[in-house]
This record gives C-alpha cells, sequence and structure tokens, in this order.
C-alpha cells in the first residue's frame, strides 16, 4: 500500500503564533481546528483558555497546541507561563519537562 505523502503532510497539523490576537492557532488543511489564548503581563504569559473544534476531539490536538505553544514561549521569550486553563493546569502537571516555565524569571 502506498500513501500520498503530499496529502499526509498537508493534513497535518500546523500550530501559528499571532500576536495580534494573543492566540496559538492550531490548522488542518487550511482550516482552524483550535486556539489558545494567552495574555502577557509584565514578565507573565497567562495562557486562559484552549478550545479544539468539537468534531475534531479526541486526535490529541489540543495536547500538540499546547506543546507548541509552551516550546514557542520557552524558545522566543523569557516569559514565566502561568497556566489558568484548566486544559493547560492539568497538561503541564502531566509533562514535568515543561513544569521549569512556571518558575523561570522568578
Amino acid at each position: 500500500m502506498t500513501t500520498d505523502s503530499a496529502a499526509t503532510e498537508s493534513s497535518a497539523p500546523t500550530v501559528r503564533h499571532e500576536p495580534a490576537l494573543a492566540r496559538y492557532t492550531l490548522r488542518i488543511d487550511g482550516e482552524t481546528a483550535g486556539f489558545a489564548d494567552y495574555e502577557v503581563d509584565g514578565t507573565e504569559v497567562l495562557f486562559t483558555h484552549v478550545e479544539v473544534d468539537p468534531a475534531r476531539r479526541g486526535q490529541r490536538l489540543a495536547s500538540i497546541l499546547v506543546e507548541q505553544a509552551l516550546d514557542d514561549v520557552r524558545v522566543r521569550t523569557d516569559l514565566t507561563v502561568v497556566p489558568v486553563c484548566p486544559y493547560v493546569v492539568s497538561w503541564i502537571e502531566l509533562h514535568a519537562e515543561y513544569q521549569d516555565l512556571l518558575t523561570r524569571g522568578r
């Protein structure tokens, strides 16, 4: 069986930072499938809300979105992450390698 690599690549989720909207957007096939809203307050970035299209739930998309957003914060800033959204709180609790983001800069 062969797979069409172009189709596979285009259907892979991508996360884009949209600073003008204070949001990370997860897109699949050119359509928004989810987003993570945040607010910057001084030296902190507060992740306030994560949402995934109900039709696409159960595909680990929220996890992909949060992971890539936190990776971007780690690389691009020195801000301390403050998880306000319950999903982000539990995600960071389950991923010890991201817990340093909660205390850096303090």
